[in-house]
């Protein structure tokens, strides 16, 4: 097994984080490769595990924090880490040590770039980017929003550690019309998928529902509503993870038409 740079044969997989098997990957549209464009020159970093016979089984992806929705100075983020777990496609490469072979490849090229740590965010619940699996390679937890935690592992004692940016407000709800708002960064096909399919449905109901796209990729538009990629409608945060299925969004956004049209005054 080895850790290798992104290569140019290897973009299109990792657009699609090694699912290129998957159907409903398509519904995300190419908005993880426009992320990548804007991002390449940015400080970006992407390293994929190899296993014995050169097949690619994991990916990871980190930038600057100051890219990422956490606030800090002089620390790398990691937005992502994936080792491929599926039967599908190209089968499960779990429990063989990627992951740790990704995460210390990640830091040491942090470290040349010159970042005093490395800030990672995980889950507390045990599924994908368990906040746990990151206690046990040496990173603390510093914050938390929601289920999501904050760690970070401290490479000089004079780093500060991060915190979250914190959601600053709601989109606003409009008379007479349903709101469907979907923020957008771009680097994770999850949600680019929830954007795609809340867009879709939204523009297939008509009239009555309004859809607002919140580019977050656009610093200062993330910064004014410290939101990154979330789905709100009618101002109430849609739960994205996993990713609801276009006939799942559709369906509450036609239940608030519907009680739009039964109460028009209704809020």
């Amino acid at each position: 097994m080895k850790v290798i740079d992104l290569t140019d044969e290897n973009k299109n997989l990792y657009f699609v984080c090694l699912e290129d098997w998957s159907e409903e990957i398509k519904e995300a549209g190419n908005h993880k490769e426009l992320w990548f464009d804007r991002m390449k020159d940015k400080g970006l970093g992407v390293k994929l595990a190899l296993d014995d016979s050169g097949q690619v089984g994991g990916m990871i992806q980190y930038i600057p924090v100051e890219l990422s929705p956490a606030e800090g100075k002089d620390l790398y983020f990691i937005n992502c880490i994936w080792v491929h777990g599926h039967k599908k496609g190209r089968g499960n490469f779990q429990k063989k040590g990627m992951g740790k072979a990704l995460l210390k490849a990640a830091e040491e090229d942090a470290k040349t770039k010159g970042a005093k740590g490395m800030v990672a965010w995980g889950v507390a619940l045990p599924f994908w980017m368990k906040a746990s699996w990151f206690r046990k390679r040496g990173y603390k937890k510093v914050d938390k929003q929601g289920m999501q935690v904050l760690l970070w592992k401290q490479f000089d004692e004079n780093a500060a550690p991060p915190g979250w940016i914190k959601e600053k407000k709601k989109p606003e709800t409009i008379p007479g019309k349903v709101t469907a708002t979907a923020f957008l960064n771009g680097w994770c096909p999850a949600m680019n998928m929830v954007f795609e399919r809340a867009k879709r449905a939204a523009s297939e109901i008509g009239d009555a529902v309004v859809f607002q796209e919140m580019d977050t990729f656009d610093r200062e538009t993330f910064l004014e509503w410290g939101v990154s990629d979330a789905l709100f409608i009618d101002g109430k945060q849609v739960r994205t993870g996993p990713p609801p299925s276009y006939e799942k969004i559709k369906k509450k956004i036609v239940k608030r038409v519907k009680k739009l049209k039964r109460y028009p005054t209704a809020k």
